[in-house]
């Protein structure tokens, strides 16, 4: 019976520490992610302020007018 037992634990560890690697994998990817739309939005973000010299949005006249 104790054989049994321990067989189960060691059975349900091997389970949970692949469960905790694929755990660890995708948080790495999704940190990648992260860093990399982050990069991102900080070229877009420093392109749109060069491209706009500085004019406000609420300074522009609509097209219409």
């Amino acid at each position: 019976m104790t054989e049994d037992r321990l067989t189960n634990l060691e059975i349900k560890l091997s389970f949970a520490e692949d469960l905790i690697e694929q755990h660890n994998q995708t948080i790495y990817k999704q940190q990648q992610q992260i860093e990399f739309l982050y990069r991102e939005m900080k070229i877009i973000k420093e392109q749109a302020d060069n491209a706009g010299g500085g004019n406000s949005l609420k300074d522009e006249i609509p097209p219409h007018y």
